[in-house]
């Protein structure tokens, strides 16, 4: 592919985007005429693609909608492209806002309407010297691995292919179907993977009885991936120290909800990638794609349709 490819841009446009595309060797176009498709929306209103199309670039890192509305079986022969690793740094620190506040016992403090010293909450810790389990070690799995690093936490990495993440505090790297050996093993779990039919309630009740009393689950990847109902008893019981939980299932939680009476729960609306931080991360994964689109390479964040994500 060579020369200024002919990409379109819809349904919303920013000047980030336009600058983005254009920036990076190509050149804006009217979808009928284009080569590629920048879609910054959800599946609700996805064009029939013009036998134009080679590929399309998807807004959303999580993609399990546009395989449930079919968007992928009708267009079998277009390339799709995930916002996957874009916003990683941004998610990284939101779980990391999570898991420290937890194992700070910051809800209990937060919440507390007297002076109440540390003998009150025995499970206060450090992530110094602690074993995190990161289950999905990609884009944002890796940013918190290596945020995790200066804390002095060790971490066992948990990925698809089982091969070895590179990192200074990795001890172990588990293929996703040895997920089973973790859970004894970690002090604390930090939810990563992508939604599919195989990860729909990755952690349950036989999961969360072999975590500790001090653990605590940080999921910022999709609701679907904890049995709420499990979780919410293993809370109650002190089975688990606590929950971080940036995604639930139901979501949007509902008001009423047990988690929202839970001392030991702290939830966020789905925003560790909040939007004012979005866009420009998005133009950047954007610009580097198109880059390799104009130039003939492989595209970064591909879907694969077989693997579900």
């Amino acid at each position: 592919m060579t020369g200024a490819a002919r990409i379109a841009l819809a349904p919303l446009t920013s000047d980030l985007l336009e600058q983005a595309i254009t920036g990076a060797g190509a050149r804006l176009s009217e979808l009928s005429d284009a080569r590629a498709l920048v879609w910054d929306g959800g599946p609700n209103g996805f064009p029939d693609l013009p036998e134009s199309i080679e590929w399309v670039q998807l807004y959303s890192a999580g993609v399990e909608e546009f395989f449930d509305a079919g968007i992928f079986e009708r267009h079998p022969n277009v390339i799709f492209t995930s916002a996957a690793g874009a916003f990683a740094k941004s998610v990284a620190e939101g779980t990391m806002a999570l898991l420290l506040a937890g194992v700070r016992y910051l809800p209990e403090h937060i919440r507390a309407h007297s002076w109440r010293q540390t003998e009150f909450f025995p499970h206060i810790g450090s992530l110094r010297g602690t074993t995190v389990a990161v289950v999905g070690a990609g884009g944002i799995g890796r940013e918190v691995i290596a945020m995790l690093e200066p804390f002095g936490a060790r971490v066992i990495a948990v990925n698809r292919s089982g091969r070895p993440i590179d990192a200074p505090n990795v001890v172990e790297t588990i293929p996703a179907q040895r997920i089973s050996e973790i859970w004894a093993h970690t002090d604390h779990v930090v939810v990563a993977a992508p939604a599919t039919d195989g990860t729909r309630h990755l952690i349950g009740k036989d999961e969360l009885t072999q975590l500790k009393p001090h653990s605590w689950v940080i999921n910022v990847a999709r609701g679907s991936l904890i049995d709420t109902e499990a979780l919410v008893a293993a809370l109650r019981e002190g089975a688990i120290g606590g929950a971080g939980l940036d995604v639930t299932d139901p979501e949007p939680l509902p008001d009423g909800h047990p988690l929202w009476d839970l001392p030991n729960v702290i939830i966020t609306p789905h925003d560790s990638n909040p939007p004012q931080l979005r866009t420009a991360a998005f133009a950047d994964h954007v610009a580097a794609n198109v880059a390799r689109f104009v130039q003939g390479r492989e595209l970064v964040a591909r879907i694969d349709p077989e693997a579900g994500y």
